[in-house]
């Protein structure tokens, strides 16, 4: 059996977390039995933390799959997957690992699943270095739903770093198959809003702080437009923890959806998160793409599983989303092209993805 493993190297390109997420999802989806060498070996503190081993073992139990090597801290780990079926699933980082991270490792096996699925996953809501889970709802969810799938995510409880606590549900039915998406038409910008948060001990001062300095750094750029960002606090018996920040949302004639977010610290003027988010929003507006630049990895995977060709017009190509194609085409029989957008202004720094998919079918449908 051994020698049949496909062999996956960590360590390379971005060398972290996302190369085990999209490696053992497609193991998981292909029964391709698999190692990962040199986890995270690109990571100050390398190998499984409590966030990658919840997204293991819960790719793990959804296919009744074998995992070795999955404790915290390990540079390798072999994973043998089994059939993929429905049905409720518990993931819990116990920390403040993300619970976005943990969807994006799960979703696409359970599309392929026999049944319903629902997951449980419990963690950070609103983490350093992933997706927000208002980013998800907002962004993420509708234009993934342009595969041709739905999901349904409710927030039962928000969590913030340092202890986590959050639990989201997630609940999807399978499908037979993914149809291919084209996000090649940015359109013209018609509406920003957003929302300000603060939970815990923080006053809603700070959150109305927040979304003034974001209108008034959008506004130096776009003058026209109503911008509508909510502050809001968090209901105390919705959230543990203390924890802020702001996500703004940019939507399009043409049904894009691009974001910038940021989250409050300790020490960090409110003024500055909500300026932080503003620019990074005007950056992904500044490309003219079609997607943000936390999207763009994020589709890659479901694109290799589509039925036939997907593009997307993107800003620069990130080193999450280079990785993300590596291993998609290393493990799937789809093929990525990734070519500089001409038709426009020479100064926009824009590339069409085009995958033509493998087209993954459901085998319980």
């Amino acid at each position: 059996m051994d020698g049949d493993r496909v062999e996956i190297d960590g360590g390379i390109m971005e060398g972290g977390g996302q190369i085990l997420r999209v490696s053992t999802a497609l193991s998981c989806l292909l029964g391709l039995p698999l190692r990962v060498r040199r986890i995270r070996a690109g990571r100050s503190q390398p190998g499984l933390r409590p966030q990658h081993l919840s997204g293991l073992e819960i790719i793990r139990d959804l296919c009744d799959g074998k995992l070795n090597g999955g404790e915290i801290g390990s540079t390798e780990i072999t994973f043998t997957p089994g059939k993929i079926k429905g049905g409720t699933h518990i993931a819990d980082t116990k920390t403040a690992g993300s619970v976005c991270l943990l969807m994006q490792v799960a979703m696409p096996c359970v599309l392929f699943a026999a049944s319903p699925s629902e997951l449980h996953l419990k963690g950070g809501t609103n983490a350093e270095m992933a997706p927000q889970i208002d980013y998800t709802v907002m962004v993420f969810k509708p234009i993934v739903e342009k595969f041709n799938f739905t999901f349904n995510c409710d927030i039962k409880r928000r969590g913030y770093y340092p202890q986590g606590g959050g639990e989201v549900v997630v609940q999807m039915s399978p499908v037979k198959e993914l149809s291919p998406i084209n996000l090649t038409e940015r359109g013209t910008v018609t509406k920003i809003h957003g929302r300000a948060f603060v939970a815990g001990a923080l006053p809603i001062k700070l959150a109305k702080d927040m979304s003034a300095a974001a209108v008034r750094c959008i506004r130096r750029e776009i003058r026209d437009l109503y911008i509508n960002i909510q502050p809001v606090r968090e209901p105390d018996d919705q959230a543990v923890g203390t924890g802020s920040g702001i996500i703004i949302v940019a939507e399009t004639s043409t049904g894009c959806l691009l974001a910038g977010s940021s989250l409050g610290k300790r020490g960090k003027n409110a003024d500055k998160v909500g300026i932080e988010a503003a620019e990074r929003l005007l950056q992904n507006l500044k490309h003219g793409g079609t997607v943000d630049d936390s999207l763009q990895d994020q589709l890659i995977i479901f694109m290799a599983l589509a039925k036939g060709v997907s593009r997307v017009k993107s800003g620069p190509i990130t080193l999450h989303t280079q990785t993300a194609i590596h291993f998609a085409e290393q493990l799937t029989k789809a093929k990525f092209t990734v070519t500089k957008s001409e038709e426009e202004d020479p100064g926009n720094d824009t590339y069409i993805i085009e995958c033509q998919g493998m087209g993954m079918i459901n085998p319980n449908l």
